[in-house]
């Protein structure tokens, strides 16, 4: 199974995360969709040197892309394979949480994120230990009931608890209908409700 994990890693596109399509390799070694290659010199600056967006090997020309066959065939094989061995079915249906930023075939969520409100499988959940950009996001154990968690009003998490409504709201809210009630953050008022259990429990020893 990890054998086949690091496989499919390997078989990556790294701009977009997802296996690659119309596969090309660039004369360092390095493979990308022919489609995210091309948009990612699309975007940069135009001074006749282009580089690899992974190792920043630059060539004094735009290369010309051509579709490597044999990575495409392997790939073609490697879908194949795996159609034959879990037909119609995918991890996350065989239970857990799909990621959400899987296409095609569903992998099961391993975190969530309380910043992005989202799930992602192992791959893509990569560049919130990597980048900086994500520095502040606060992952989590995998949850079902994300919607559950977000403001059907305003989209934004529920992190603050109304105690004169006796119901979790978001920061938005706090300042909307909630003006001037009795507000805690959520955590504050779940560890207060498990200190009251605790107490409660013991009492009745």
């Amino acid at each position: 199974m990890a054998g086949r994990l690091e496989a499919a890693d390997s078989l990556s596109c790294s701009i977009c995360l997802e296996e690659l399509k119309k596969p090309v390799t660039l004369h360092c070694g390095h493979s990308f969709c022919m489609d995210c290659v091309n948009h990612f010199w699309d975007l940069g600056d135009q001074k006749g040197v282009y580089r690899c967006p992974q190792c920043r090997h630059s060539f004094t020309s735009r290369p010309v892309l051509n579709k490597n066959t044999v990575l495409a065939d392997l790939m073609g094989k490697m879908a194949e394979a795996e159609r034959d061995t879990s037909p119609g079915q995918d991890e996350a249906a065989a239970g857990g949480v799909d990621c959400d930023f899987c296409t095609g075939k569903k992998l099961k969520a391993v975190k969530s994120c309380l910043v992005c409100l989202a799930s992602y499988c192992a791959t893509h959940v990569q560049p919130h230990y990597e980048s900086a950009a994500f520095k502040r996001h606060k992952l989590v154990e995998v949850t079902a009931s994300m919607q559950e968690m977000i403001c059907s009003k305003h989209d934004k998490l529920l992190e603050v608890f109304c105690r004169t409504d006796g119901e979790c709201i978001c920061m938005l809210c706090v300042m909307d209908e909630h003006k001037g009630h009795d507000t805690v953050s959520a955590a504050a008022e779940r560890k207060q409700k498990q200190v009251g259990l605790d107490l409660d429990f013991f009492l009745l020893l």
